[in-house]
Order: C-alpha cells, then structure tokens, then sequence
C-alpha cells in the first residue's frame, strides 16, 4: 500500500494520497493547496487520481479539488461549504471559491471503495457541521485519518462558523477514543500520532 503525506499551502494541510501500488488508482485526500506538488508525488508513483475525499469544507483543505479532474466526497452537512466561498472562508482571503467538479455527499458509516482500499465514514461534528474522519478497513484496520477533529496533542478550532466545542469533545470522546489504542492518527494538520497517545496526554481533552 501506498501512503504519502504531502504538506501543502500556508496553513500547512496535510493532504494525504493513497493507493494500493505502483500505477493504481489513487484517493487523494484534502488537497487544500499546490496542486503541483500532489501530482508529483502522483507521477512519482504512476498514480491515476480516482476520488478527492475532504474532510470537511474549509478552503485550506479544499482549493485544489478541481485539479485532477475527478469526482469530490463531502459529507452532506459540508456540501454548502464546497461551492459558497464565505462558508469555506476563502472570500476571508480576498478569494471567490467554488468547487466545479462533480459532488458526491456521504453519511456517517458509509464505506468508500477503491481498488483494493476501503475507508469508512465517521461523522464528527464540531470544527465543522459535516466534519468526518476516515478509519482504514481494508488492506489495513489501524489507520484513521482525521481532519481538523483530532491533532497530536490538540483538537480542531470550534470558533469559526457552524462550530462546537461541546460537539467537537463529544465526536473525539464517543467516536475516536473508543477505537484501538494502537490506532495510527494522521491528521489535518501536524505530525501523525496514536489514539492510545492523545487519550493519555492530549491537553484538550482531560
């Protein structure tokens, strides 16, 4: 399997590319910035880009869906994000954007195939109405990736529009740290960590 992070924009998104090999097809996930530099990782690889995943709306995670060409997944309570540039905080940066690619919305526990992958939606309110994360099924069960929800040794803003802390500490209480301690996080934004980590030393979350 392939996993690459690529560190994109000013706000330092990770966007995440996976495939199960050489020449497969790929999901790229929150390519909020620098489409070049995801489609280098992609050639380097011989990666046809199958489906752009984001996690939830903001722009910095968002501003290069319509570089590859392919369908975008949001869940449904982002959709409005993903075409109204004052949702997605772009028109805060002088910007108009507008997602132009074809849609698809998802639902919590959804299961979201590609080749050989399989990733499940789990539905996490709270730095946005729509925030998701995606836990790996298949080839592996020990990876979650989780957008703006959950940072090694922090949690997501809840003070932009459609926000809640009491949400956001519910969604990482109820739906993250019952997952396997052992449970590899790769977030939004920074380093990747372990659910049995941010339970035990997160400040955020006592």
């Amino acid at each position: 399997m392939i996993l690459e992070t690529v560190n994109v924009g000013p706000m330092q998104v990770n966007c995440y590319i996976l495939a199960c090999a050489k020449g497969k097809a790929a999901i790229i996930i929150d390519p909020g910035d620098q489409g070049l530099k995801i489609s280098a990782v992609l050639e380097k690889h011989k990666l046809n880009p199958a489906m752009v995943i984001n996690t939830h709306g903001h722009y910095d995670h968002i501003g290069c869906n319509d570089k590859f060409g392919v369908v975008v997944y949001v869940h449904s309570q982002d959709l409005a994000m993903l075409t109204d540039a004052s949702q997605n905080l772009s028109a805060s940066f002088s910007l108009d954007y507008k997602v132009k690619s074809e849609i698809i919305t998802l639902e919590d526990k959804q299961i979201i195939k590609c080749d050989c992958l399989e990733l499940e939606v789990i539905h996490l309110p709270g730095h946005t109405p729509g925030g998701i994360a995606l836990l790996m099924k298949k080839p592996q069960t020990n990876i979650i990736f989780t957008g703006d929800t959950l940072f090694y040794q922090g949690v997501g803003r809840t003070d932009l529009p459609g926000g809640s802390q009491l949400q956001l500490e519910k969604s990482i209480r109820e739906r993250l740290f019952v997952l396997p301690g052992q449970t590899k996080v790769y977030p939004g934004h920074g380093p990747a960590t372990t659910i049995e980590n941010e339970k035990n030393s997160n400040p955020f979350i006592g």
